[in-house]
């Protein structure tokens, strides 16, 4: 578990300096996740997703007054080969188990109240740390069962 025990004490160190960074979930070079903690405040817009990524994530941070220039979306046709997810924590705690497309156990990072996540490969669990409110957004049309496989995670500890 020294994966996880990296991503805990990077956090950490972020913390303690008041710079909040997004936090990038990896199975060696393949991005599983990406958290965009609570604390996390930059000025203007910043993506935090490569333009060919099925869903796209960005935070936004504008003064009073400004405008967004009404616009509406173009028809375009485009093709979904995996469902990404975007959880956004309302209230609580959560655990989440990340593992690889293998089913393999890679570690687990802690979410909480305003914390957001991207799961964007591999397969993820969570533990619900206390009683918890969660927004679950992900691409359509949902297709049942079809959509997931489910595995036999770890142990609960």
């Amino acid at each position: 578990m020294i994966g996880m025990l990296q991503l805990l004490l990077n956090r950490n160190k972020i913390i303690n300096k008041k710079i909040m960074q997004t936090i990038e979930i990896k199975n060696e070079e393949e991005l599983l996740a990406i958290i965009i903690p609570f604390e996390f405040k930059k000025e203007g817009i910043d993506f935090f997703t490569p333009n060919d990524y099925s869903q796209q994530l960005a935070y936004m941070n504008h003064p009073a007054n400004h405008k967004i220039q009404p616009h509406k979306h173009n028809k375009v046709s485009r093709e979904v080969h995996y469902t990404l997810e975007t959880i956004f924590v309302r209230k609580g705690k959560v655990k989440v188990d990340f593992y690889s497309n293998n089913e393999k156990y890679i570690c687990s990072y802690e979410i909480k109240t305003g914390d957001v996540i991207l799961l964007v490969s591999g397969g993820h669990g969570f533990t619900m740390l206390e009683q918890t409110e969660m927004i679950e957004v992900k691409q359509g049309p949902y297709a049942g069962e079809n959509d997931k496989i489910r595995f036999k995670g770890i142990e609960n500890e």
